[in-house]
């Protein structure tokens, strides 16, 4: 079989380095790695300059596939629009003259409002738009208004289940770090959102799931939802993710996990050094806000991926093991004690 050629950007992310990996392990890919930090392996490039994207990028003309998953983050939801839109259209500008097949955009339920509040549950790719701004609608946008040859797959997922570090959406490192500060000063696991949110209906995307999806998908046109295939609970989960950690559960609490979370420093260095841990604060603590944001959703949190499996895509991953696999791979890697 000829290779193809895959340029992945935001490769240093939750959904990038595990798609890098799924790229790599297939065997019939030659992947280049885009980052905005760089670092070994990756090529450095700052995609909201133009011309930086094009001496960078505009030489790689063996590109067949490009699969999108870098993201810039923004205190609103407003200014979110601009930088990754523009992200995005420089890449594709930049690949034009290569012999690009196809487009894969990484999305997310924002497409639904589901961070504005409740949303329809299941959400269907179908569904209605909603007011902007959502740049994950325009993202969409600019591939539809700029196909050629190629084709174009836009993948949802929920919340994605992942190992990376100093990522700003990475729950099950979330819960990792909260579990092992609790453990260390004695105290229960609380779940810190708010009441409604620990009895709403939620699920969530495997990293290795999502990879292996969006490969599957460049065969495909359009969007698809991309979800582990089981729903939970946070009150029937919670206890579960607790006795893994040895812990035991007290009532809920709400708390900001940004506020309580930002004098912890001195205490992980201390952790560091008793258990041998080999990340620092900074790497582990780059997600509270997000965790604020998930333990907030007092409102189902869902969509039909019935679409995925009638199209040809049958895998499905458990989501109480999926958690319990992250935290022996961050236990493992000397992450967590």
């Amino acid at each position: 079989m000829e290779r193809k050629t895959a340029l992945v950007a935001g490769a240093n992310g939750i959904i990038g380095k595990n798609l890098v990996e799924h790229l790599r392990a297939d065997g019939g890919w030659d992947v280049v790695r885009l980052s905005r930090r760089g670092g070994p392996g990756n090529v450095a490039v700052d995609l909201l300059d133009p011309a930086d994207t094009r001496a960078k990028v505009g030489e790689l003309t063996g590109t067949t596939h490009l699969f999108y998953a870098a993201y810039q983050d923004k205190p609103s939801w407003s200014e979110l629009v601009a930088p990754n839109v523009a992200m995005l259209a420089n890449l594709v500008d930049a690949l034009e003259p290569a012999a690009l097949e196809h487009v894969s955009l990484m999305q997310g339920y924002k497409v639904y409002g589901a961070h504005l509040g409740p949303f329809k549950t299941p959400a269907r790719e179908s569904d209605a738009g909603h007011m902007p701004p959502e740049f994950n609608v325009d993202q969409q946008q600019v591939l539809e208004r700029r196909q050629g040859p190629w084709t174009w797959s836009a993948i949802r997922p929920s919340v994605v289940g992942g190992t990376a570090l100093g990522n700003p959406m990475n729950l099950a490192l979330v819960i990792a770090v909260y579990a092992s500060i609790s453990k260390e000063l004695g105290l229960p696991l609380r779940f810190p959102g708010k009441p409604g949110a620990y009895d709403s209906l939620l699920e969530m995307t495997d990293a290795g799931l999502l990879a292996e999806a969006t490969v599957w998908a460049t065969g495909q046109q359009g969007a698809f939802n991309i979800a582990n295939g089981d729903l939970f609970r946070w009150r029937e989960l919670w206890p579960k993710l607790a006795a893994y950690f040895d812990l035991d559960v007290a009532p809920p609490l709400q708390m900001s996990l940004t506020d309580v979370m930002a004098d912890k420093s001195p205490l992980w260095t201390s952790m560091a050094a008793k258990h041998g841990l080999t990340a620092s604060y900074a790497e582990v603590s780059a997600s509270w806000s997000f965790g604020d944001f998930v333990f907030g959703w007092d409102y189902d949190m869902f969509a039909d991926t019935s679409k995925s499996r009638r199209a040809g895509f049958h895998t499905y991953v458990e989501t109480e093991q999926m958690f319990y696999r992250l935290f022996d791979e961050f236990r493992k890697a000397r992450v967590i004690p």
